[in-house]
């Protein structure tokens, strides 16, 4: 596990090389959370509670889910694809470590720079600015954080999935756009999954994507509580065991059939 635990502390030092880019980071994702807020303001227009969530949850759902965001995100699916574009998988596979293993904690120690360096302190920056309720409950706060691993445990088998593809088509540039925007859409990040239509929620019940935003940020805001927090937590671990399947699946045909563009 050395070895991985030291790609992870690499990949750290390397974000952090080019930390200014994230102090923009910060401005932007309290620019975007203040348009939502403004936006749920005039849908509440003074409501109380809308689907069973006050215009202070929603607006604290709204920072949590873009600052959770900057945690679980990762390029790793462009990393792949790029590396069997260059040539580089070829040297990758013959080293005395996992492939995806690696790729994984490199996506990891991404992710843990960007909570130091964006997450923290923008939802500093955004509690000042906006209305936002933090819960005094120690048990919300583990639940939470165990809930946002698991989060980037889905979204980084997504990832490994959508980039392994790229061992049969060479070039994967929509599916990975389009990836992205399902992500984003489906996963809670942009509205609540509870307020999607009936039918549109029972779908989305087989899928994996609202394990990766509305579920976290359901419990953080306390919108699920007792039974509703536990199962939330039981359909992310199920989801991250099932997805290992077709990743391992597919990644065992993958290797079988490299073709090296980059020579």
């Amino acid at each position: 596990m050395d070895k991985y635990f030291e790609m992870i502390r690499i990949r750290f030092l390397m974000m952090l090389a080019y930390r200014t880019n994230y102090y923009t980071g910060i401005l932007i994702y309290c620019i975007n959370i203040g348009a939502y807020y403004f936006l749920w303001s005039a849908i509440y227009n003074g409501k109380s509670a809308i689907q069973g969530m006050s215009i202070e949850q929603m607006t604290t759902y709204v920072a949590v889910s873009w600052m959770a965001r900057a945690f679980y995100f990762n390029n790793i699916d462009r990393e792949i694809a790029m590396e069997i574009k260059e040539g580089k998988v070829a040297v990758e596979l013959i080293r005395p470590y996992s492939y995806l293993g690696m790729k994984t904690m490199q996506g990891l120690g991404e992710g843990v720079f960007r909570l130091f360096f964006l997450s923290f302190p923008g939802l500093i920056i955004t509690s000042l600015l906006f209305p936002l309720h933090f819960s005094s409950d120690i048990r919300t706060w583990g639940y939470f954080a165990l809930s946002i691993m698991l989060s980037f445990v889905i979204n980084s088998q997504l990832n490994l999935l959508a980039g392994v593809v790229t061992f049969f088509t060479l070039n994967n540039e929509g599916l990975l756009r389009a990836k992205r925007f399902v992500i984003d859409l489906f996963s809670g990040l942009i509205l609540p999954i509870s307020f999607y239509p009936h039918w549109a929620q029972e779908v989305m019940k087989y899928f994996p994507f609202q394990a990766i935003s509305y579920i976290p940020s359901m419990i953080f805001t306390e919108s699920f509580r007792g039974q509703a927090v536990i199962n939330g937590l039981l359909f992310q671990l199920v989801w991250s065991i099932i997805l290992l399947f077709p990743l391992q699946l597919l990644w065992k045909v993958a290797k079988k059939r490299l073709v090296v563009q980059g020579g």
